[in-house]
């Protein structure tokens, strides 16, 4: 976009952040029909939606947040092709090494039907890990409705396809700076429509725009622009180090591939019974991967390289500099896991996302027919689709 201003006509949705979250939100509201803005400071999606694993995990959750993820992949799968990107419908791998990693895992697998989570034994997630991996497997599970995606291309590819429908309208390199809202229209006998109705005004780096609805999607940002949201919901950042690796020797690992670290970070996992010993076993045989607070986990990119990650440490404010130590204990517990040697790191990275002890995600009305949406835990790819569909619902 070329012109310093905008000046557009008055749309249905103004969506605030072209990320995943920005975006799925946009892709419901095409689907409903709705014309659509979506403004966003950058000239292209570089946070938290394409430094990750590109996984839906969608068999790890529970409750809620297993049913929004179920949506999700379904939303994945359609605008995969509908935009041409990479998807897979791979299912998920979790390894188990110790017994109480296969405790989980069994009485997890007790409360899924057969035909979502399969136990299988060492020889055959050995195969799974492209017939390698660690002496100490014991056993692991099959997860049947995770799908991959490769981040760096889906993202773009899917704004790239919300850019070319005839009622959306992107303009990139403008940022939020709030709205100012009239107040609904009023009658002696306000009907539903009118009593809902609100022009809302939304303030940017080049001009103003007009829109029914507002939806901010400005993930870990949110305390810029709405602290009097973020700071009731105590949302921080969240700061990550994964690597891109390509292995000495090729390898196909088709399935996201979890660990007992996961174990502990996943809800339908660490809401067992038996997650309290993993977690003392843990603590007393690979205390370095807890005190980086690891989520040990890898995925393949089409290329045949390697996603692998990742630390987390949660602050107000995030240091920039990545830890070598932390990326080494990372690394060697891969190469453990994989059983195979070296690799190739060919970059590395810190990540961001919105981070709440209070909850994985939030709806909040921030003022009328403004609503702020952000996914405060490491889980937006996987409910990004669903958490739109329940945004769009509760209007």
């Amino acid at each position: 976009m070329n012109q310093s201003k905008i000046h557009l006509q008055p749309t249905d949705v103004l969506i605030v952040g072209a990320g995943i979250t920005g975006l799925a939100h946009a892709a419901e509201a095409v689907a409903r029909g709705l014309n659509v803005h979506i403004i966003d400071r950058d000239t292209r999606a570089v946070g938290a939606s394409i430094r990750n694993f590109g996984h839906c995990c969608v068999g790890a959750q529970s409750g809620e947040l297993l049913e929004l993820a179920t949506v999700a992949r379904e939303g994945w799968l359609r605008h995969s092709e509908l935009a041409g990107f990479f998807s897979v419908e791979s299912g998920g791998l979790v390894v188990a090494r110790s017994r109480a990693e296969v405790a989980v895992l069994e009485e997890l697998a007790a409360t899924r039907g057969s035909d979502q989570m399969q136990l299988i034994n060492a020889a055959q997630v050995r195969q799974e890990l492209s017939g390698s991996g660690d002496p100490a497997i014991l056993a692991g599970a099959l997860i049947r409705d995770d799908i991959r995606v490769d981040p760096r291309e889906a993202v773009a590819k899917l704004a790239a396809w919300l850019a070319k429908q005839p009622k959306v309208t992107f303009s990139w390199r403008t940022s939020y700076f709030g709205t100012d809202s009239r107040e609904p229209v009023s009658s002696a006998t306000p009907d539903a429509e009118t009593s809902h109705r609100t022009d809302v005004t939304v303030r940017t780096s080049r001009g103003t725009l007009t829109a029914s609805r507002v939806i901010v999607c400005v993930g870990h940002d949110l305390d810029y622009v709405h602290p009097d949201v973020a700071e009731p919901f105590e949302v921080n950042r969240c700061s990550l180090q994964m690597a891109l690796v390509r292995p000495a020797a090729p390898l196909t690992i088709r399935r996201a591939v979890l660990t007992g670290t996961s174990m502990l970070r996943y809800p339908a996992f660490a809401e067992t019974g038996a997650a309290a010993e993993l977690k003392k076993e843990l603590a007393a045989n690979s205390p370095e991967l807890l005190a980086i607070d690891a989520n040990l986990m890898l995925t393949q990119r089409p290329d045949g390289t390697l996603l692998i990650g990742d630390s987390h440490h949660t602050a107000t404010t995030q240091d920039p500099f990545l830890i070598e130590q932390t990326q080494d204990t990372l690394l060697n517990a891969t190469s453990k896991l994989l059983g195979m040697g070296s690799y190739t790191v060919l970059q590395r990275w810190q990540g961001i996302y919105a981070s709440s002890p209070q909850q994985s995600f939030l709806i909040k009305d921030v003022a009328p027919n403004v609503t702020a949406v952000s996914v405060t835990s490491g889980i937006g790819m996987t409910i990004s689709f669903g958490l739109a569909k329940k945004t769009f619902s509760q209007f």
